[in-house]
């Protein structure tokens, strides 16, 4: 994708945003399935137990992908590797809620843990994400596209293999009421993904053929179940939940 921007003022965030800038997560990032505009994501449990609690988004890992992916890539100007490990999350209706990504530059102590998180959130609190009940880490959005917005912090070694022991990895952000929302994102399979070999291109290319392919068979399906008024619903990004409807909006071309 032709958007980039600077990670952070290390040399880590350098590097990433002068090789790669978005286009290792294109695939994630283009790959949301349309949603009506009017219909929030539903969560799988929500904690409503007390009105000023927070509530609580219990997404699973887009059926059509089977496992955490990791893809590889060579920085030619800064002649290192960077890989990163990825995978979508959706509600149990199939809308997508997030994705997440974890990018690992050979050599660097540092990684980089980037979110896709829906619209409709506030930006300025940021966000905090955390390993099972570990005290979490604070994060800081750093851009939005029509079908969404990035959100990143870097991490160590530590926080990697508490990912790969853990059971979830809970983010907490803030909805335009200033309600705390967090999603938990079930963490099966991610030492597998991140400690394997990386996927081959082709494969990923025809893994991601698949998933758009299923991706519009769901929004047709939605369409008939809408009836003659749904088939003129335009696709974007399922909102948060308690959050206002995302107005109708294109992903980004690469």
């Amino acid at each position: 994708m032709s958007a980039s921007f600077r990670l952070s003022s290390s040399a880590l965030g350098l590097v990433l945003s002068a090789a790669i800038g978005f286009a290792p997560v294109a695939a994630f990032a283009q790959a949301k399935p349309p949603a009506k505009p009017a219909a929030p994501a539903a969560p799988a449990q929500q904690n409503n137990a007390a009105q000023t609690g927070p509530t609580v988004v219990q997404v699973k890992p887009e059926p059509s992908q089977t496992s955490w992916t990791k893809v590889c890539g060579k920085d030619q100007a800064a002649n290192k590797e960077i890989c990163y490990t990825t995978r979508d999350f959706v509600s149990d209706q199939g809308q997508p809620v997030l994705a997440a990504a974890v990018y690992d530059v050979k050599g660097d102590p540092n990684k980089i843990v980037r979110f896709l998180m829906p619209l409709g959130l506030l930006l300025q609190p940021g966000i905090r994400f955390g390993v099972d009940s570990a005290q979490p880490t604070g994060g800081r959005y750093a851009i939005c596209f029509p079908n969404g917005c990035f959100a990143e912090a870097q991490v160590k070694d530590d926080f990697i293999n508490a990912m790969k022991k853990g059971t979830n990895l809970n983010v907490s952000v803030q909805n335009q009421g200033a309600r705390e929302v967090t999603f938990q994102i079930p963490l099966a399979d991610f030492a597998k993904g991140f400690d394997g070999a990386a996927i081959d291109p082709k494969v990923l290319e025809e893994q991601q053929k698949q998933l758009q392919d299923e991706l519009a068979k769901r929004q047709e399906e939605l369409r008939n179940r809408l009836g003659p008024g749904g088939a003129n619903a335009a696709p974007g990004a399922a909102p948060a939940p308690g959050a206002a409807p995302a107005a109708p909006a294109t992903p980004p071309k690469p």
